[in-house]
């Protein structure tokens, strides 16, 4: 036993003393000029800054030449960092960009993405993306680089200019927008560039497949940063929400709410944040989701306070979306109500190797739905080693005002990107304990991960054992009392084919069992038939045995009950998208086969068009046609998008849902005008209509809010 800790201890380490990679190096110029943002890089301070323009592709073959070329310079000054960016093309016409709005994905079509990873340390970073429309793009990097929070929301600043050669990128980073390590002069930094046309990926550093953007601990590094002048670092922020609601049989009822957003930096890497009065009108509705499981959905945190520094709470390897042990959603929102927030503080950062971010909020009582209620949750995470990681978490409160209401837990990362020289391999492990009034059986939960994500070969093992009254206040945890095993094998060569990119063969299988070790239930999904092909379009055929083992009757819609018993069944899948790059693409996925001793058809249509740069149209359609042995059902859900997009900084976007389940048709009309980088105007239509047992259409509700937002940096 004594040999044999220093020896883990040992082969743990060998990365981290093998020392740091030879990356790749670029001086920023230090300036003290004004430099206007207009995508024309037209000052003579760009010529005299140092130049990157050794890319390499990632896309479609490693370490090849890229087919066009990328010049990028770096300038700052006490208060900002401003990237230049010259994105030469051969065919500038072939430019693929058609988004214009703020937060679109934009890995469809052309477009520049940076990480900057101010702490130099591997763990963290910042995402920036631009397009040739200037459509922008952030996120933060999450769980040490193997994801990104899109939902972040940055201030910063870009524009472009389309040119005979190519296009060009000119772009403003506020240091006030980011924390970071005081005095530090080098920062870790990557850009990559994307041409669509070609589905061709390159980059500065990082070249391999195996690697994403976020890994910053691949990064290059960007260096002869200035002593950044962050002033008194307050971001204070004010807004007022005007609302005109009404209800069917109702008068209507008009409302105004003044609410104040305040962020201080304590030093460069510790940020607090106070809001009063919190309203959240501009939060886009969520968009509606079928189910056929006996267990709840997840839908995601949209809002802005919750997002800020949201990678922090980050939890456990693997769990992702399907267990969350602390999930903001749960603050605020309560069965789809909205409850006032009185007040929330927050404080993130970073000492030295500690994150540790610590959130707290009060929620007014609402009459019926929940009563008044403080809740918070605490977190703080040790890095050891070169990419791992040792945390702790805390919730305490509970939304219903449930007493005695705590959770606590800790995890354990072992990640490096050098195993077998090269690869990545991560190995977590992860406990918790929950406490409530209304608990008194088994309340723990524990489980491990082991996984080998790689671009050939991607492999992960997980267990997870939950307790039957394993139910945090704060968490997400649709499913209690289990045993979990998954393992997943995916197997994705790239064959030297004119048509085809990568071939995937996919296998995982996943079984659940009740703490006695009886089986629930059990999923082996298959895919022997998975093409990316070099045009862009992918097809793909899955087979997937099931089975499930109901303890009780399950009511799967409305007047349809399955009886308790064990089922097995198998489904199929047939699916083919479109390349995103076509003005006019889209997605047909039909699942079919057995379901609970009967038959299941599942279809979904995605389609989208973009006829001119400034309008986009998206339309969604799914139908569940079910024909069991305890009766049939037919679901349907319709969904329509369009966005009108004038520029980058003025928007207006609709989005339509019906569902035959609710019977009722939700509209959400938003207009956006950022006017500055600090401030925005929205104006907010929300309309719902239902149909009656009469089946006619009958008017539900509506509301019409204005929100003006302005902040000032002082």
């Amino acid at each position: 036993m004594r040999l044999t800790i220093p020896l883990i201890l040992l082969v743990l380490s060998a990365p981290l003393l093998r020392g740091q990679e030879n990356r790749p190096a670029i001086q920023a110029l230090h300036i003290d000029e004004t430099i206007r943002i207009d995508g024309a890089l037209t000052e003579e301070v760009w010529f005299q800054a140092d130049s990157i323009y050794q890319f390499r592709a990632v896309e479609p073959v490693v370490n090849a030449s890229p087919s066009q070329q990328t010049i990028v310079r770096i300038l700052a000054d006490s208060k900002s960092i401003y990237v230049g960016v010259i994105c030469y093309d051969d065919q500038p016409e072939s430019i693929v960009s058609f988004s214009k709005a703020r937060d679109r994905q934009l890995k469809d079509e052309d477009n520049i993405k940076i990480v900057l990873d101010p702490y130099l340390d591997g763990r963290n970073g910042f995402i920036f993306s631009i397009n040739p429309y200037a459509a922008r793009y952030d996120a933060i990097v999450s769980y040490n680089g193997e994801g990104e929070n899109d939902n972040w929301d940055g201030i910063w600043d870009a524009r472009t200019s389309l040119t005979g050669y190519g296009w060009v990128a000119e772009i403003r980073i506020p240091v006030s927008s980011l924390t970071f390590k005081k005095g530090l002069k080098s920062w870790g930094f990557n850009i990559e560039r994307r041409v669509q046309r070609d589905i061709e990926v390159s980059r500065w550093a990082a070249i391999s497949q195996d690697y994403r953007m976020g890994q910053t601990i691949h990064a290059g590094i960007l260096t002869n940063l200035p002593d950044f002048n962050l002033g008194v670092g307050m971001t204070p922020s004010l807004s007022s929400v005007v609302k005109i609601s009404h209800n069917k049989g109702e008068q209507a009822v008009g409302e105004f709410k003044p609410s104040f957003d305040l962020l201080q930096r304590i030093t460069p890497d510790i940020t607090a944040q106070v809001t009063l009065n919190t309203d959240f009108a501009e939060t886009e509705v969520d968009a509606r989701q079928t189910n056929l499981t006996r267990f709840p959905i997840l839908y995601p945190e949209k809002r802005q306070f919750f997002l800020e520094g949201a990678d922090i709470y980050d939890f456990g390897l693997g769990l992702g979306r399907s267990f969350m042990p602390f999930f903001s959603r749960r603050i605020g929102l309560n069965d789809g109500a909205e409850v006032p927030v009185r007040w929330g503080v927050k404080v993130n950062g970073k000492l030295n190797r500690t994150h540790f971010g610590v959130l707290a909020n009060e929620t007014a009582a609402l009459e019926n739905i929940a009563p008044n209620s403080t809740m918070g949750v605490a977190r703080i995470k040790q890095n050891i080693l070169k990419e791992s990681s040792f945390g702790l978490i805390s919730t305490l409160g509970d939304p219903d005002g449930l007493t005695n209401s705590w959770m606590a837990g800790a995890d354990f990362t072992y990640q490096t990107s050098e195993f077998r020289k090269d690869k990545n391999l991560m190995v977590g492990v992860w406990g918790l304990y929950n406490n409530r009034e209304d608990l008194s059986s088994d309340r723990s939960a524990f489980g491990l991960k082991i996984d080998y994500p790689n671009d050939l070969w991607d492999i992960a093992l997980v267990y997870r054992r939950i307790g039957d009254d394993f139910d945090p206040s704060l968490g997400f945890v649709p499913r209690k009392g289990i045993h979990l095993i998954s393992f997943g094998a995916d197997y994705m060569p790239r064959p030297e084919n004119r048509m085809i990119r990568q071939h995937l063969v996919e296998s995982r299988f996943t079984l659940y069992t009740d703490l006695d070790g009886d089986w629930e239930s059990y999923d082996l999904f298959t895919a022997p038939v998975h093409f990316l092909l070099e045009s862009g379009d992918r097809f793909e055929f899955n087979i997937r045995p099931q089975g499930e083992h109901l303890t009780e009757p399950f009511e799967i819609s409305d007047g349809v009950v399955i009886d308790q018993g064990p089922y097995h069944w198998m489904r199929y899948r047939l699916e083919f998208e479109t390349a995103s790059k076509r003005r006019i693409n889209g997605q047909a996925t039909w699942w079919f086969g057995g379901f609970y001793g009967g038959n299941l058809d599942q279809i979904e249509l995605e389609l989208s068009l973009r006829p001119i740069s400034s309008l986009i149209l998206e339309m969604s359609y799914e139908r569940n046609m079910g024909d069991l042995i305890h009766g049939s059902f037919t679901q349907d859900l319709v969904a329509s998008r369009i966005l009108v997009n004038m520029t980058s900084n003025l928007n207006l976007s609709s989005y339509i849902q019906y569902d035959t389940d609710s019977k009722s048709v939700g509209s959400y009309f938003r207009f956006r005008w950022t006017f500055t980088p600090r401030g925005d105007l929205f104006l907010v239509y929300k309309h719902n209509m239902m149909n009656d047992i009469t089946d006619r259409w009958d008017y539900e509700s509506s509301q019409f809010i204005i929100k003006l937002r302005y902040g000032l940096w002082i």
